[in-house]
């Protein structure tokens, strides 16, 4: 049965370890905005509870200023001046501050000034086992008759804990016995309390006295424990205990009842008789508290009052009256008296905070001083108001829960009233409300209340570059109403966008004017502006200051004249030069002439002017653009060398400028145009010289050639004795010999360019001799090897400066933006007449302005009556940036009166337009232009510029510079200002010599315009290097190896033709005939005309064959070409013996030389095939004589006819035949012997022609090209037979 008591004892003590945290949250709910702590009872003194400054957010530093302190009727807490840390400043007893309260909270306030603030701080004061159970009675005697049965229950006086929650009584146990268990029981205040039950029945004669032992013990951890001695005697039985009426008694009394009063009457009654059923009553267990209040009639029951009561110290009182019999036996009732709170308490105001004096210049709100007001009563009666008794100029707000702020309700003037009494009442609600007033004194003082003031909010100063060091460029001024040092003003310099340590080297400030002084000369290409903070300083204390912003736009002037960079001159200082195409259309890009100028703006806006040209109207030049142009093709009179003065002007008042000489050649190859001299010996060309040494053997060939032909013809004639020989080589067909070049030209050049091509159907010239004359020849190469020209274009971004306004007195000034809506009001003039009626009825209307009278109605109207001005269009700043206008107001009287004023209209400027570029412009059809990079160009190496303009003002036309896209991201660096294009870094192996730059450019408007521009750059040394189309095309076959094949040719041919003509002459010097008749051949009627024959339809200066031939080069370029000559371009007659028959053997199978022109084969034995019979040898008509076999020819007319047609064919294979032969099947005969001697009269020598002294056999070439083999000599035997007959 006992384990059942103690989980009885335990549960009550489990569910208070529950509610309490529950308790604890709800609670803490209901305190709003508080700064919550939790210390344990009992603290010692100066113990840290917390940093109550940190978690009030102050800073440390503050504390002093902020005087942070502790509010509170009783201080048990202080803040620690230093640190800001809550100290414990009294002893904490929880037992003795909130009793048996479940929740002990301390709740107060803390203060803190400048600025005024108050804030609500709880501690939770925990409970500590710090109290040991204690029993009133250390022994208990209990009489307890025998006669009582088992299951009585006896009341014992319970142990005191004066600790709370879990430290607090929690169970009662009894020493083991044999009649007697406990119980606990909870009283209605929830207070336990221990009953003795009685198990079994007692004999007194048995045992009479028991002795137990009753312990209490706490929920301490340890826990404490206190006893009390049972002595229980065993009496005789009275067997009726006293009965009270009820059980409990409820009684609520006034707090304010008088001494005396009668609370309650208890009774009890028994049902004995006699002396056990006399009772007397007395309070049983009570706390002191509760007999220090009332006092119970030991004979009647009856409670009165015995001390007043007080509702804030104690709501309510639990008392238990025991009534006894004479035979101890007892009855108990419990009684609850509630108190009733009484408007008793008058409400009390504490001034926790005054702020005095006062500075006069405190703004209206200002905190004077904060009041805490108090009412102990409860419920309405401790509602407590406050109001102020008079005094206007001060208010009283509620600044939380039970504070009142005082505060400034309007300006304060300490001349006015230094000192003010400021009376305060507080009321409650109650019934009758209470009240109670203060009286606080506030002190006004004067202060320092007035710091300067700028005349203007922003300075606006323009200053020219160039500007003479220690000139003003501007006054700033303040004013300070303040008196003495109070209103004394200084200024300075207090933050610049400049580098502080140049700061001083720029500008400087008068301490006492305000002037502004510039201490160098602005340059406007290195310093565009600045922006500048003055400061004015009154000398009060503290001190006052107030700054100002003073920009200062260091304006353009022009002072730097363009810069060519493109053409530039060579390494010795000599003009470069630019090939134009012969065929060039009008139109055609020759160069372009690029030139920065480092000026802005106007200054920088260039334009390019032709001051000298070696042909006025050859040449177009780009007035902005510098791009030269041809105007017309090249003309038959033009030079082939044109020379053009140009001069790049800017666009300054009075305007800079610089020249350029551009050297213009017409060529259609670089190599054309090379120059004849050079200043260093050009590297031997191992091609060069073996041509050289190809021509010396040809022309050496050539002349022992003819020395041997005119040796051969010499002798044959020196056995004619007929001089009629000779006619055909008179002196007037001589010819100078020895060509005739300059004295000093180079190998691999010659002094004369030929253009050699076909004869066509056009009348343009196609050959033409350009002679060399001294003053035309180039004094220096016209290859340079500067790399230095490259097209660059370094415009500075045009800017237009701000403007600043000008307020005169007496008149009005509008500033109106532009693109305002039509109709909308910009101003309102008003004039005022102190006339009544008519008199003093005004009108209003614009009677002057500066703009044509015509259009001002277009412009702005003036309301009549309420002198509005409008506007009636959208102004645009860059076509009207201000106007103005004279406003008349008239009155209605007679004679009318009226007064004139000036409104000045100010059109402001707005981001309307976007940029424009200028440089790079794009080309004629469209196309981006591009710029060339030397390709040992170094980091910051100047490539181009980009230049573009803005038609807005100020910040709007503040241009700044961005690459958007490029092929080699970190190739190239753009100016963020400047628009120059620089190289970042060296070209690397890996990058491209094609570049693109995508570059936007914006204004500096909101939101900001833009316009984009691309940039082609070409990584190369040379304009001719960055052509477009020459890694296009193919590469031209190597004019050397082709000149060479044509030379071997011609050699090998000449020397073939040589040996024929020595074989000749030895044959004809070792026959050394006499015969006159064998000359017939060399007749004048067979000499070849004289006169010159010419192709019908040629121009002048041409033959069929076209030669380029130019100057010799490092590079493998064609330089000679061979053109092929068709047919329908060939001749129709010879061109030297004016006859059809010339151009015989250009036909199909032979239209080109070629080598195959003359084979010499290996040495042959001597052919047997070459005898004629009898019919086939030539002779007189039908002659036949010899054998069948035949051997050479002994006849003297056969051999000397023979040797006729032998020397006819050499002749005409000397003359340009190709073979020995002419035309087909003719053997070249048919033009010395007529038509009709064709191949049936004569046989085929063409194919083996023998001889004699030289096992050599000639053979007819175009026989094996035609793909014919030779015919033996017998191949012919009958036919010729027949025709010789004939």
């Amino acid at each position: 049965m006992r384990p059942r008591p103690s989980a009885e004892r335990s549960s009550p003590a489990r569910w208070r370890q529950v509610l309490l945290p529950f308790l604890l949250s709800l609670f803490r709910g209901a305190l709003p905005d508080q700064i919550r702590y939790s210390i344990p009872e009992e603290l010692a003194k100066n113990s840290v509870v917390g940093n109550l400054a940190k978690d009030l957010g102050l800073s440390v530093r503050d504390l002093p200023a902020r005087k942070l302190r502790v509010s509170a009727e009783k201080e048990y807490f202080t803040v620690n001046p230093e640190s800001g840390d809550l100290l414990v400043s009294d002893r904490i007893d929880r037992e003795q501050i909130c009793g048996k309260k479940p929740l002990c909270i301390l709740d107060f306030d803390t203060v803190a000034e400048n600025p005024l603030n108050i804030f609500h701080v709880a501690v939770i004061v925990q409970d500590i086992n710090d109290n040991t159970p204690l029993f009133k009675q250390n022994n208990i005697d209990l009489k307890i008759g025998e006669s009582t049965k088992p299951g009585k229950t006896f009341p014992l006086d319970p142990a005191l804990d004066s600790d709370a929650g879990p430290n607090s009584l929690q169970r009662y146990h009894l020493n083991d016995n044999e009649h007697f268990d406990l119980i606990e029981k909870q009283a209605p205040d929830g207070r336990k309390y221990p009953e003795l039950v009685l198990k079994h029945s007692l004999d007194r004669e048995e045992q009479n006295l028991h002795q137990l032992v009753l312990t209490a013990v706490d929920g301490g951890d340890p826990p404490q424990s206190g006893t009390a001695q049972i002595q229980i005697q065993v009496t005789d039985a009275n067997d009726n205990a006293p009965v009270f009426i009820q059980d409990v008694y409820k009684v609520s009394l006034q707090e304010g009842v008088p001494l005396g009063f009668s609370v309650l009457q208890v009774t009890a009654t028994d049902q004995d008789e006699g002396v056990n059923a006399e009772i007397t009553y007395s309070f049983h267990h009570v706390d002191e508290l509760v007999e220090k209040f009332f006092n119970l009639d030991k004979r009647t029951g009856e409670i009165t009052t015995k001390d007043n009561f007080d509702f804030e110290i104690a709501n309510s009182y639990s008392l238990s009256v025991e009534a006894k019999d004479h035979g101890d036996l007892a009855a108990y009732c419990s009684i609850q008296v509630e108190i009733l709170d009484e408007n008793d308490c008058a409400p009390e105001m504490v001034i926790t905070s005054v702020f005095t004096p006062l500075p006069e210049d405190s703004p209206p709100g200002t905190v004077i001083a904060l009041i805490k007001t108090r009412d102990r009563d409860s419920g309405e009666n401790g509602e407590v108001y406050c109001r102020i008794l008079g005094k206007a100029e001060f208010i009283l707000k509620s600044y939380s829960k039970n504070y009142y702020k005082l505060v400034t309700d309007g300006p304060l003037d300490r001349e006015e009233n230094p000192e003010y009494n400021i009376t305060i009442m507080a009321t409650d609600r109650g019934k009758p409300p209470l009240s109670s007033s203060i009286n606080i004194t506030l002190h006004i003082a004067d202060v320092n209340d007035n710091a300067p003031v700028f005349e203007q909010v922003f300075y606006l100063v323009h200053i020219a570059e160039n500007n003479p060091p220690g000139a003003s460029i501007a006054q700033v001024s303040a004013s300070d109403p303040d008196l003495g040092p109070n209103g004394r003003v200084s200024y300075s310099i207090v933050a610049s966008d400049l580098e502080p340590r140049a700061l001083a080297s720029y500008v400087s400030v008068s301490a006492q004017s305000g002037v502004v002084f510039a201490q160098r000369a602005f340059d406007h290409e290195q310093l565009r502006a600045f922006e500048l903070t003055v400061q004015a300083r009154d000398q009060g204390s503290p001190a006052l200051s107030a700054n100002v912003s003073l920009r200062v736009l260091v304006g353009d002037r022009n002072d730097n004249a363009p810069r060519v960079l493109y053409p530039a001159l060579g390494p010795d200082g000599s003009a470069l030069f630019d090939t134009v195409p012969r065929a060039a259309q009008p139109g055609y890009l020759v160069t372009k002439v690029v030139a920065v100028d480092a000026d802005s703006g106007h200054n920088a806006w260039l334009s390019y002017h032709v001051l000298q040209a070696s042909e006025p109207g050859l040449f177009s030049l780009g007035l902005r653009t510098g791009e030269v142009r041809t105007a017309r093709a090249l003309g038959d009179r033009d030079a082939a060398r044109q020379r053009l003065l140009v001069a790049v002007r800017d666009g300054g008042q009075p305007p800079l400028s610089a020249t350029a000489t551009l050297h213009l050649v017409f060529a259609d190859s670089l190599q054309e145009v090379l120059p004849d001299v050079s200043d260093r010996p050009e590297p031997s060309d191992p091609q060069a010289e073996l041509q050289f040494y190809l021509v010396v053997a040809l022309a050496l060939i050539s002349v022992l050639f003819l020395l041997a032909v005119i040796l051969a013809v010499a002798l044959r004639l020196r056995r004619s004795p007929s001089p009629a020989a000779w006619g055909c080589f008179q002196s007037g067909l001589r010819s100078k010999s020895g060509p005739g070049v300059l004295p000093d030209y180079r190998e691999g050049t010659l002094p004369y360019s030929y253009n050699l091509c076909v004869a066509s159907q056009l009348a343009k010239t196609e050959f033409n001799f350009l002679n060399v004359t001294p003053e035309v020849t180039p004094s220096q190469d016209l290859l340079c090897e500067d790399a230095a020209w490259l097209p660059n274009t370094n415009h500075e971004g045009a800017g237009v400066p701000f403007a600043s306004d000008t307020i005169l007195k007496g008149s009005y000034v509008v500033h109106v933006a532009e693109n305002n809506p039509p109709g909308a009001s910009i101003f309102q003039v008003s004039a005022s007449d102190p006339d009544l009626g008519p008199n003093g009825r005004v009108s209003y209307s614009i009677v002057a302005s500066d703009l044509e009278p015509r259009a001002l109605a277009s412009y702005v109207s003036v309301s009549a009556q309420s002198g509005v001005v409008f506007a009636q269009r959208a102004f645009d700043h860059e076509q009207l940036r201000a106007f103005e206008l004279t406003v008349q107001a008239r009155d209605q009287g007679s004679p009318a009166l009226s007064a004139n004023v000036s409104l000045r209209v100010l059109v402001g400027d707005r981001n309307d337009n976007a940029p424009r570029v200028l440089y790079p412009a794009l080309g004629p059809d469209g196309s981006a232009l591009f710029d060339t990079v030397p390709r040992a160009a170094q980091p910051g190496y100047l490539v181009t510029k980009v230049v573009a303009v803005d038609a807005d003002s100020g910040h709007n036309a503040w241009l700044s510079y961005h690459v958007l896209q490029a092929s080699e991201p970190g190739l190239f660096s753009l100016g963020l200002r400047t628009g120059e294009v620089r190289t970042a870094r060296a070209l690397g192996d890996r990058d491209a010599a094609r570049q693109r730059l995508l570059v936007a450019v914006r204004d500096g408007g909101q939101p900001p315009l833009s316009a984009t521009v691309t940039l082609l750059l070409v990584f190369a040394d040379s304009l001719q290097e960055a052509l477009p189309d020459v890694s296009d095309r193919l590469e031209p076959s190597d004019p050397q190896a082709e000149l060479q094949f044509y030379l071997v040719v011609a050699l090998a041919l000449i020397s073939v033709l040589f040996l024929l003509a020595v074989i000749l002459a030895v044959a004809l010097s070792l026959r050394r005939s006499s015969c006159p008749s064998s000359w017939s051949c060399f007749k004048t009627d067979v000499c070849s005309k004289t006169g010159s024959g010419v192709i019908p339809n040629f121009s002048e200066g041409t033959l069929p064959y076209s030669y380029n031939l130019c100057a010799a080069s490092h590079s493998s370029e064609t330089e000679f070409k061979f053109l092929s000559i068709k047919p329908e371009n060939g001749p129709s007659q010879d061109l030297l013996c004016n006859e059809a028959s010339w151009f015989g053997s250009a036909n199909n199978d032979n239209r080109k030389m070629t080598s195959n022109s003359v084979n010499l084969q290996q040495q042959a034995p001597p052919n047997t095939d070459w005898r004629f019979s009898q019919a086939q040898r030539p002779g007189t008509s039908g002659s036949q004589n010899g054998d069948e076999t035949g051997t050479w020819p002994n006849n003297q007319f056969d051999t000397e006819m023979l040797q006729a047609m032998i020397l006819a064919s050499a002749s005409e294979a000397a003359d340009g035949g190709s073979t020995l032969g002419g035309g087909a099947g003719t053997m070249g005969l048919s033009a010395r012997y007529g038509p009709q001697f064709t191949l049936q009269h004569v046989p085929d020598y063409r194919q083996n022609v023998y001889i004699p002294g030289s096992n050599a056999t000639l053979t007819n070439a175009a026989g094996k090209r035609d793909g014919k083999a030779p015919t033996g000599g017998n191949g012919n035997k009958k036919k010729s037979g027949k025709k010789e007959k004939k």
